[in-house]
């Protein structure tokens, strides 16, 4: 019992980020509510606010007010991508969704871990990357240090723990290969 407490201390006691950063994220979650309660049709104004906060953000994306965003200077999307109702963007590391790209209702894209094999859990700050043209349909998780390539397809609710392929479908817990996409224009 007392190496628990130790451990649970331990991890309580960690320093995982720095105070300017801890300010940073005081700042964004006072005005998350601002993000939070606009009009749906309000695009450029939260593309705006996001881009306030360090966010790399292009034209013409739309995103919608209940997304969840932590950390938005770690992310980036590319032009006339998508990131639809309730979807999660949790970027304690850098999250990149490439240009046309659509991250569909109650998905999860999480970039960041905790090391299991420390005591203390150490977290680790990763990335993901979603490339041009790829789709993450509902409810499905795309985990830590994960790319899903140009064009790919995570089916709805399965958990992509690996790297996808270019134009590859894939489907499940964990994910498996489906089939391969037919590119068209």
């Amino acid at each position: 019992m007392e190496n628990q407490k130790k451990d649970v201390m331990l991890r309580r006691q960690a320093r995982k980020w720095s105070r300017f950063e801890l300010l940073k994220r005081v700042l964004w979650s006072s005005c998350h509510p601002f993000f939070r309660y606009s009009p749906r049709i309000f695009w450029g104004y939260r593309r705006a606010l996001l881009r306030a906060f360090g966010a790399q953000v292009g034209e013409h994306v739309n995103i919608y007010p209940s997304v969840e965003i932590m950390i938005p200077w770690n992310l980036s999307i590319g032009d006339y991508a998508t990131v639809g109702d309730g979807a999660t963007l949790y970027a304690l590391g850098q999250i990149r969704i490439g240009s046309g790209a659509t991250v569909s209702q109650g998905a999860h894209l999480c970039a960041g871990t905790h090391d299991y094999e420390a005591a203390a859990f150490t977290l680790i700050k990763s990335s993901v990357t979603i490339e041009d043209r790829a789709w993450i349909c509902a409810d499905a998780f795309v985990g830590p240090g994960v790319t899903i390539g140009k064009g790919a397809v995570v089916a709805a609710r399965a958990v992509a723990v690996k790297s996808v392929e270019d134009w590859a479908v894939v489907g499940g817990n964990p994910a498996k290969m489906i089939k391969v996409r037919l590119m068209r224009d």
